[in-house]
């Protein structure tokens, strides 16, 4: 590709999903401001934007020859970016009572947790692709 999408599109996930899970673990000191509230809602467009991201991902991932020396990092990051998704989701849905947001509960503030800490594998693995492989660079 001459310009890839997926660098372009994961800022809006990670971005997201930091600032939501700030959020929570902020709201969890400064307990008079309902911060849950606007991490509900970056955990929301974060999810969103993060299957957008996945599939461009994925479409350059599949081009990747299977012998090429990025294939074993790039499937490395792909499983841990999925893994942040499916963390986020899940504490996503823990915040709902029906279809009303509610305050997380520790379950939920916990798979953000996770979420979080695979998102960081995720970046770093992504980092590996670009600042070893090369990945996006043209020679």
């Amino acid at each position: 590709m001459k310009q890839p999408l997926h660098p372009a599109l994961v800022h809006f996930p990670v971005a997201c999903w930091t600032l939501g899970t700030l959020a929570d673990f902020g709201g969890l000191w400064w307990a008079r401001w309902p911060l849950w509230q606007p991490a509900f809602w970056l955990l929301v467009v974060g999810c969103a934007t993060g299957l957008l991201a996945a599939a461009a991902g994925f479409h350059e991932l599949v081009r990747l020859p299977v012998e090429h020396p990025a294939a074993r990092d790039a499937s490395r990051h792909m499983l841990l970016a999925l893994g942040a998704w499916v963390a986020y989701a899940a504490s996503l849905f823990l915040r709902l009572d029906g279809t009303t947001p509610v305050a997380p509960d520790p379950l939920a503030l916990g798979t953000s947790a996770v979420g979080f800490l695979l998102l960081v594998g995720a970046g770093h693995m992504g980092g590996r692709l670009v600042y070893v492989h090369g990945a996006g660079h043209r020679d």
